[in-house]
């Protein structure tokens, strides 16, 4: 994304490549990437960007890195990639994670870490050491996604107190790296890359880089975050009691709060949020469903005829009534879930009528099943005492469908209002504060556009009706 310093609005918004980048599985449960490939479409997005915008890259003031959370990077110390990175829904390391989590305490890791080490970066890297070490010897330093391309930009090795937090290498209670965790995987914490913070000049752009993306050497890197804490931040949530949500390939739905609470069966996470200090702590609590929009477009390149968009299906779906006329779609076929502690129970379609049902039922119902599973995670969030009235989305996600947004909305009992942002331009626009473009936080994002707005209608009967019947196929298969 491209963001006018002073209006704060997007010049150009782009993406490379167009259709979602592939995800290889070795074997069942595991997700990787290449994290070159990652750097090679930021490079060809740079070029689509200025050329778009016609903006010469002499004008950029300053860059914001957001990124996937939890993916493990390794280099060696020529800053080569050592392994393809294992990312956010590989499943690999939860018998890991559970172990860590019964040998430390689970009264501990939460207290400490605010989630059991589960599914986390710091469990995959243990994965790396046990399976292997002739990699793990070579390590110089393990990056988050976000690091890597702040390394590939700038030279220099960082990374934030956010991110470690997230990959569970940070301790609360210490406001320090997890030395026990770290100790007890027999990890050597000096693989963690020094700390930066969040809206500091943290690096700038080196010759090479420059070269590569046609812009000037020197601009600050001034910014990076998770996509969660950054989405976040893009909708202006940084208050307790605020809460933001997106829908891509997983769903988050992502609540601020300013005590260091955590759940007890670790389906929700908590992460420290990009304003967070010990001293003034921002704790997002994270819901995450990793079977969300991946199920979606899945359904998308099975079903539909080559050229049908995704605004084309919306139209389809507006005539079937809402429960999708019996079928039913659970959408947990992306790895291990959180919210049922780790468990891969795989996607499910129940109550097919091969007389009654096709394509189109097939989307509306896919749909709902991603929709449905975001209210049975919200339910979760309010039994730590998140008690929303509004949730703040943007314009770049599955929220974009009216089917989407208001079955949750309906649900929930609660509005969806959208914003006339995404997670890039939020990236940008925060890059601004450390160069000092903005004095800070609420003056960066004072103008943001409301798009439009979805509340709950007098339909939701109808929701509420679907949801038990789809409630009650999941309550099925968790105990099978």
């Amino acid at each position: 994304a491209l963001v006018d310093a002073e209006t704060r609005q997007i010049k150009a918004l782009v993406k490379y490549p167009e259709l979602e980048m592939e995800i290889s599985s070795p074997q069942h449960g595991w997700a990787e990437q290449d994290p070159e490939n990652w750097w090679d479409n930021v490079v060809k997005a740079t070029a689509k960007l200025l050329a778009e915008s016609s903006i010469s890259g002499d004008q950029i003031g300053s860059i914001g890195i957001s990124y996937q959370m939890h993916g493990l990077v390794l280099v060696d110390k020529e800053q080569r990639v050592l392994r393809h990175s294992i990312i956010w829904c590989d499943s690999r390391a939860v018998t890991i994670g559970h172990k860590a989590f019964d040998d430390l305490g689970h009264e501990y890791c939460l207290s400490h870490y605010l989630n059991s080490p589960g599914n986390f970066t710091a469990s995959k890297l243990k994965w790396v050491k046990d399976n292997e070490p002739e990699i793990y010897e070579r390590i110089h330093k393990l990056m988050l996604p976000g690091d890597y391309l702040a390394m590939k930009l700038s030279g220099e090795i960082s990374t934030t107190v956010t991110g470690l937090s997230e990959g569970v290498f940070w301790d609360f209670k210490e406001n320090g790296i997890a030395s026990k965790l770290m100790e007890h995987y027999g990890i050597n914490a000096e693989l963690i890359a020094p700390v930066v913070e969040n809206f500091k000049v943290q690096s700038v752009l080196h010759p090479a880089a420059a070269e590569v993306l046609s812009l000037k050497e020197g601009i600050p890197i001034s910014y990076r975050a998770g996509d969660q804490p950054n989405n976040a931040l893009s909708l202006s949530v940084f208050e307790p009691g605020e809460v933001a949500a997106t829908g891509g390939t997983s769903g988050v739905v992502y609540a601020v709060t300013d005590d260091h609470v955590y759940d007890s069966r670790s389906r929700i996470n908590g992460f420290a949020h990009v304003n967070h200090r010990a001293e003034d702590p921002r704790i997002g609590l994270l819901l995450c469903i990793n079977g969300a929009g991946i199920q979606y477009s899945w359904i998308r390149k099975q079903m539909a005829e080559e050229g049908v968009s995704y605004s084309d299906i919306e139209k389809m779906m507006d005539k079937i009534p809402v429960g999708s006329d019996g079928l039913r779609i659970l959408p947990f076929g992306n790895g291990a879930e959180r919210i049922f502690e780790n468990r891969d129970i795989g996607a499910q379609v129940n109550n097919l009528q091969f007389n009654r049902h096709d394509k189109q039922n097939f989307y509306r119902a896919s749909l709902e099943g991603v929709a449905f599973s975001f209210v049975y995670g919200f339910e979760i969030l309010k039994q730590l005492g998140v008690d929303a009235s509004v949730i703040k989305v943007g314009n770049d996600n599955l929220f974009q469908s009216r089917v989407f947004s208001s079955t949750i909305a309906n649900l929930l009992d609660l509005s969806i209002e959208m914003y006339n942002t995404t997670g890039a331009a939020g990236a940008a626009i925060a890059s601004g504060i450390a160069i000092g473009q903005y004095t800070d936080l609420k003056d960066a994002f004072s103008k943001q556009v409301l798009v439009s707005k979805q509340d709950p209608n007098i339909e939701k009967n109808k929701y509420q009706e679907a949801f038990n019947l789809w409630k009650q196929d999941l309550d099925k298969l968790l105990k099978s």
